[in-house]
């Protein structure tokens, strides 16, 4: 590969200058408000796919030869001034107390027991998000009420019961039974009660850690490239990754797959992006993710029926339809939060149904991002690039000419899209971390 130019950066502005002003609205990608960070890596790409003029490559050869050599170093910082991270002694509600007040879905755990002088791979014990949490109370609730009645009550619940006291994902047998409205009911009950319990207020994050995507966790380092970073959050599900400071033992920033989309976003307009971005989602396989494997709830069914679902098909969201299967709202793990932050009154989850439940969270807390927003196949990837950022959005839900679903899209698809994996690539860099099993991921 050619050597890269010099990548284009601002111009320096005099007030009068009209010169200068119109020469870096010329340079500013079409998409952009103002000049961002993200710009700039978005110049920086388009530099590098300019040079590569050899006729043999394709465009996905391209693409990951550009983001192969960019580092992840230069991507923007997404935490502000300060990282946010959770003590490992912290309780279950402390955690969920915190996730909440900072807006966060997931937060590093710090390692009360490590010394001082601790690595990094020492000094962090893993990521815990809401979709943790919530796994795991639902594990428990389930356990609960199996306890209540007896084997043929759990057999009834159809999906997991525990063993011993540890609860964890290793304990677990499956049942495969249809649930009935009692044993939903019982399920219900005891999910209601855990918020307001002794175990929610007393069980340490750190003994939830089988709940954990990875452990410690996986991490990047300053000098891997923006391609290792998009392979993670994309093939290997990653939704967020830190990039830790090795001399220090630090976490140093925390790339999401929303922030590598709002990155995308900001790139409309140069002519890298314009090639891919143009191409409608049918034309690069997309939706991946077909009506058939698609898990969905009735408005009129139980909000904790949506919970379930997605604790037991690994899913990190659901729709909410109608009764002629038309979607009228979306329900994601980590709006949980709305179910263990209610009051002692509001949880009734043997009558809550998934439309109440979206109207007493957009009621209590303003959030807007349960309604559903809707594509068709012949949009292009470009047009759901800018409205899934601009409305914060982790999903983008398909339908036909009927307005029926039709599949499904999600910030991993889209960046799934983007590049892809050379043979051999990763060599040796997932030694020194455990994944967790299948059945603990959400």
């Amino acid at each position: 590969m050619q050597p890269r130019r010099e990548i284009r950066t601002r111009p320096e502005h005099r007030e009068g200058d009209d010169a200068s002003t119109a020469a870096f609205a010329a340079e500013t990608p079409l998409g952009s408000a103002r000049w961002s960070p993200e710009a700039e890596i978005g110049m920086r790409v388009e530099d590098i796919w300019d040079s590569l003029d050899q006729p043999q490559l394709s465009r996905g050869d391209k693409l990951n030869s550009c983001f192969d050599a960019i580092p992840v170093s230069s991507f923007p910082n997404t935490f502000g001034a300060q990282l946010v991270d959770i003590p490992s002694d912290a309780t279950l509600a402390e955690a969920v107390d915190i996730l909440s007040r900072n807006r966060i879905n997931g937060a590093p755990v710090r390692n009360m027991d490590a010394p001082d002088d601790a690595s990094w791979i020492d000094r962090y014990i893993g990521i815990v998000e809401f979709a943790g949490i919530a796994v795991w109370l639902l594990h428990q609730s389930e356990a609960s009420a199996a306890a209540l009645g007896a084997d043929e009550l759990a057999a009834k619940l159809g999906t997991v019961t525990l063993d011993g006291p540890g609860g964890g994902p290793g304990s677990a047998k499956e049942h495969k039974t249809a649930p009935s409205s009692e044993a939903e009911g019982a399920v219900a009950e005891a999910f209601g009660s855990l918020p307001s319990s002794e175990l929610f207020r007393k069980t340490k994050v750190k003994d939830i850690s089988g709940s954990f995507r990875w452990a410690p966790f996986l991490a990047l380092q300053s000098s891997d490239t923006f391609l290792t970073m998009l392979l993670l959050l994309s093939k290997y599900r990653m939704k967020s990754l830190p990039v830790v400071d090795i001399g220090e033992g630090t976490i140093s920033n925390i790339i999401t797959q929303a922030a590598v989309v709002h990155m995308l976003s900001e790139c409309v307009g140069l002519s890298w992006f314009e090639d891919w971005g143009t191409k409608t989602l049918s034309e690069l396989g997309l939706p991946i993710m077909k009506t058939s494997r698609l898990v969905k709830v009735r408005e009129d069914e139980s909000a904790l029926k949506a919970f379930r679902h997605m604790r037991k098909r690994g899913v990190g969201g659901v729709p909410v339809v109608d009764g002629v299967d038309k979607p009228v709202g979306s329900i994601m793990i980590k709006d949980v939060k709305h179910l263990l932050t209610a009051s002692e009154s509001d949880r009734d989850y043997r009558t809550l149904t998934a439309k109440e439940f979206i109207a007493n969270a957009r009621q209590s807390s303003g959030e807007k991002q349960m309604s559903i927003i809707t594509c068709t196949k012949e949009d292009t990837v470009k047009d759901i690039i800018l409205r899934l950022d601009a409305e914060k959005r982790q999903r983008v839900y398909v339908v036909n000419e009927e307005g029926n679903l039709d599949g499904l899209i999600t910030l991993r698809d889209i960046i799934a899209k983007l590049v892809y994996e050379p043979p051999g690539y990763f060599g040796d860099f997932f030694n020194g971390v455990i994944p967790m099993p299948q059945n603990s991921r959400v």
